[in-house]
């Protein structure tokens, strides 16, 4: 089948997020697919953008089309970032009669964070005759106004509810991150039988082709180790949204000698957690450096558990899709995680403990069960979460689920 796939913000590898089409991508052209990702040439989650000179430029990237839409740079999330989505929705859908002379599909994806996307991708489809397939990663444009603090009524944000509605209106298939989502959409214009929930999942290839740890890294936990210290390990962006505020306090709260927490990354907050761990003499709470993605099967090896956190938000009805829940689990260590949301995978597959976001006594209590715990017993936890992952989470798996909505008849 020939599949084109819309997202904005797609990446690769080697240019950075977003990763999930790319990987998505790769495994359908396994299977014996065409695909073709149409991504603008600029975003804000790449660690290395695409330069072209003309819209509608392919390149190929490990046997996957893309096709690049100029849509200019913006820095923040102001106007100039909403004039890109725009550019690239208008784009699509102004030559969507030739797109679909051009490339035929069989399976149109619209997939980009926001739902501006799917009158273009409607289209497309209707000229193409092919199945239409609307993806959700986030729940926009509820996040604009209920985390973002934009009034319902803000034209921005009415133009994304008519487009929201619109895509679970005519598209044949909703394919949600969001295992909690189906009733919202269903208020929404969804009918019934149309939802379907996919989660995202790991990359085998970074724990089969793994880098050692920087020897600042492997010195420190070392010693920890030798010195019989449990240690509690965070990994990843140290941001308000991952509660690592909760995990000072936690740490603050626990009075065994024995027991550490270790923080590995960079982000917006780190210098002043920083200078809180140093202001508020938190002697049992270390910080190191950021690692790279194929790094983390060795970080997570020298940890005893691992903290995952979120502050409360409402968004979290629809459930979450954390990709450091999924690494988290791969490593084999039992997980802490602070996070009120439903139908966690932590606790679906038994692989750690779940307390409610910002219970700092949960996270202390948490930590102790599993330190007090025969190491078998703890290795056994650590492991439901790894052969979970195994079985349900990795992208072969996640592609081959999402392979099979293709075969489904047009609505």
């Amino acid at each position: 089948m020939k599949i084109v796939l819309f997202d904005h913000y797609a990446g690769s590898t080697e240019m950075g997020m977003e990763f999930r089409p790319y990987y998505m991508a790769r495994e359908w052209i396994k299977a014996g697919h065409e695909v073709r990702i149409v991504a603008g040439d600029f975003s804000h989650l790449r660690i290395k953008n695409v330069e072209v000179e003309r819209d509608f430029t392919d390149t190929e990237i490990d046997g996957i089309t893309y096709t690049w839409i100029k849509t200019g740079e913006y820095d923040g999330n102001g106007l100039r970032r909403a004039l890109t989505m725009f550019r690239y929705t208008r784009k699509l859908w102004m030559h969507a009669g030739k797109l679909a002379k051009a490339w035929q599909p069989d399976v149109v994806i619209a997939s980009s964070t926001y739902p501006l996307e799917t009158y273009a991708a409607q289209r497309l489809a209707k000229k193409s005759r092919a199945l239409l397939i609307h993806e959700v990663h986030d729940m926009w444009p509820s996040t604009l106004y209920e985390i973002g603090g934009m009034s319902k009524h803000n034209p921005f944000v009415v133009l994304m509810q008519l487009a929201e509605n619109s895509a679970y209106k005519h598209s044949d298939i909703v394919v949600s991150l969001l295992p909690c989502a189906e009733e919202y959409m269903k208020k929404h214009g969804l009918a019934d039988g149309k939802f379907v929930h996919i989660p995202n999942g790991i990359d085998l290839a970074e724990w089969d082709e793994t880098e050692p740890l920087a020897k600042e890294h492997m010195k420190f936990l070392s010693d920890l180790r030798h010195a019989g210290k449990f240690t509690v390990g965070y990994f990843g962006g140290h941001a308000l949204s991952n509660a690592l505020d909760v995990l000072l306090d936690s740490a603050k709260l626990e009075d065994d000698p024995d027991v550490v927490f270790v923080l590995v990354g960079k982000g917006a907050e780190k210098e002043r957690l920083m200078r809180r761990k140093n202001d508020e003499k938190i002697d049992n709470l270390f910080f190191l450096p950021e690692v790279s993605k194929r790094q983390i099967p060795a970080l997570t090896s020298m940890f005893d558990c691992i903290y995952i956190g979120a502050l409360a938000s409402p968004l979290y009805r629809f459930g979450v899709c954390m990709n450091k829940m999924y690494d988290s689990m791969m490593s084999g260590r039992p997980v802490v995680c602070a996070l009120t949301a439903p139908m966690l995978p932590i606790s679906e597959h038994k692989c750690g403990i779940v307390v409610g976001s910002g219970d700092t006594d949960g996270i202390v209590a948490a930590v102790e069960k599993l330190r007090l715990m025969d190491p078998s017993e703890r290795d056994a936890i650590g492991k439901n979460g790894r052969d979970a992952v195994l079985e349900n989470y990795t992208y072969p798996v996640l592609a081959a689920r999402f392979e099979e909505l293709f075969h489904r008849t047009r609505g």
